[in-house]
């Protein structure tokens, strides 16, 4: 059985221990005529999993309840009605913020069962998507905690946000991952849980959206695919929250790179036009153009010539469109050189090599943050490799090799030996002195 999350972060939020629990459980089930005799080893086995019996699970709810200045329910103890599923996107927003607060918490400890989770597939993979898209929607966010939120405290998520950003663009998931978490624990979940009127408060959940939105994609490229998913779930549901479809679409673009990862491809495009159709006129010419982009990358791989070739075309021309200054902070990584590179991967999926290498080429020539550049240098030089120009891939590769350096990141650890086998696979010269610097590079340790 799973340990009981929700529980553990109740109790860490209203500052009592295992013996004060139980301490409390037996007083207040002495005002109901029970004669309860229990001690903080019961608490640890509940925390376990173990669900106490009889009426202990209402007393446990009572006693954090008046605690914690708030109604308690069993959902938010981890001890809702058997058999029954959580729904955490169709559940109140207050019973939301308990759930993703507890995950967060269970992150930062490491807990095996969230960080190890694999990715869902099928309807519980679809649902968020679902729910974000359709009614109802949040007629009042509005929360009465004993903590006040002030307009400067979303100002720190946003800066915290773009901080984050950066530190995983630089030094990759892995790195940034424990530092973002660390963060919405000590500073975001405080916030949330703090009294705050509905305007402010979607400003705050937006503010917070885009912060999980990030700690997803350092779990993505930490390899921890199930938690990274359940981060852009939690995006989604608290994109729903602010108000802004624009933030939601730019959360299932994230989904989207994620189910071309995993090989969902049909998904992929699914979520694609999910965003597009959703958010209408707030997805802004970045975002569209990183959409149409992707799905072209997932009809190439499904074999569909048509469908991938229209996809770069609407890619193309919303990418004429782009005006910097009028973006989000969150699609900046939309950058000059993206939807080349993108494009490019579509192509040489459809096996168009010219085309493939001249966007690549392009892609490669624009400026870009050394993550993207790296991202760049391994297209083209697996291009390079199947167009037998062995001696081209071998210096885009040492550039590559160069520029990962000091990078802790799983995806980028896995371009790099998928182009180092390609290198070798060639046998030539300058091909293996490229693959000894690749393996130069994966020898630092993450």
């Amino acid at each position: 059985m799973p340990p009981n999350t929700l529980l553990d972060a109740l109790l860490d939020e209203a500052g009592v221990s295992h013996a004060g629990l139980a301490a409390h459980v037996n007083q207040a089930g002495r005002a109901r005529g029970l004669a309860l005799r229990y001690e903080h080893t019961a608490v640890a086995r509940w925390l376990k999993g173990q669900r106490p019996r009889g009426q202990v699970p209402d007393l446990i709810c009572e006693v954090l309840g008046a605690r914690l200045r708030r109604p308690v329910t069993l959902d938010d103890i981890g001890l809702g009605v058997p058999g029954e599923l959580p729904v955490p996107h169709g559940s109140p927003l207050s019973g939301f913020v308990e759930r993703a607060t507890a995950l967060w918490r269970s992150d930062e400890q490491q807990r095996p069962h969230v960080v190890g989770a694999p990715a869902v597939t099928g309807t519980p993979a679809v649902m968020p998507v679902w729910e974000w898209e359709n009614p109802p929607e949040d007629t009042d966010v509005s929360r009465a905690g004993q903590t006040r939120v002030c307009a400067s405290d979303v100002t720190m998520l946003k800066a915290a946000r773009a901080h984050y950003e950066l530190m995983y663009r630089r030094a990759g998931g892995i790195a940034t991952r424990a530092r973002i978490v660390g963060f919405l624990n000590a500073e975001a979940a405080p916030l949330l849980r703090g009294g705050y009127s509905d305007a402010l408060g979607r400003q705050l959940h937006r503010a917070t959206g885009g912060l999980v939105a990030v700690a997803g994609i350092c779990a993505y490229d930490s390899d921890a695919h199930g938690l990274a998913q359940r981060y852009f779930h939690q995006g989604l549901r608290l994109a729903k929250a602010s108000g802004d479809r624009g933030l939601g679409a730019y959360v299932i673009a994230l989904l989207v790179n994620q189910s071309l990862f995993l090989g969902e491809y049909r998904q992929a495009v699914a979520f694609a036009e999910a965003a597009l159709r959703t958010a209408g006129s707030r997805i802004t010419p970045a975002l569209a153009t990183d959409l149409y982009a992707m799905q072209a990358k997932a009809y190439a791989h499904l074999g569909d010539s048509p469908a991938a070739r229209d996809r770069i075309r609407r890619a193309e021309a919303e990418a004429e469109r782009i005006r910097p200054g009028h973006e989000p902070d969150e699609t900046g990584y939309v950058q000059p050189g993206l939807v080349n590179v993108q494009i490019a991967e579509a192509l040489l999926s459809l096996g168009d090599l010219t085309a493939a290498r001249e966007h690549a080429t392009a892609a490669v020539r624009t400026p870009a943050h050394d993550r993207g550049r790296v991202h760049r240098l391994a297209i083209l030089s697996q291009i390079e490799l199947r167009r037998g120009e062995a001696d081209r891939a071998a210096r885009s590769a040492a550039e590559m090799a160069d520029r990962a350096r000091g990078m802790e990141s799983h995806r980028l650890r896995d371009r790099l030996r998928s182009v180092r086998d390609h290198l070798l696979e060639s046998r030539c010269g300058s091909a293996e002195q490229a693959a000894e610097l690749i393996d130069g590079a994966l020898r630092v340790p993450i």
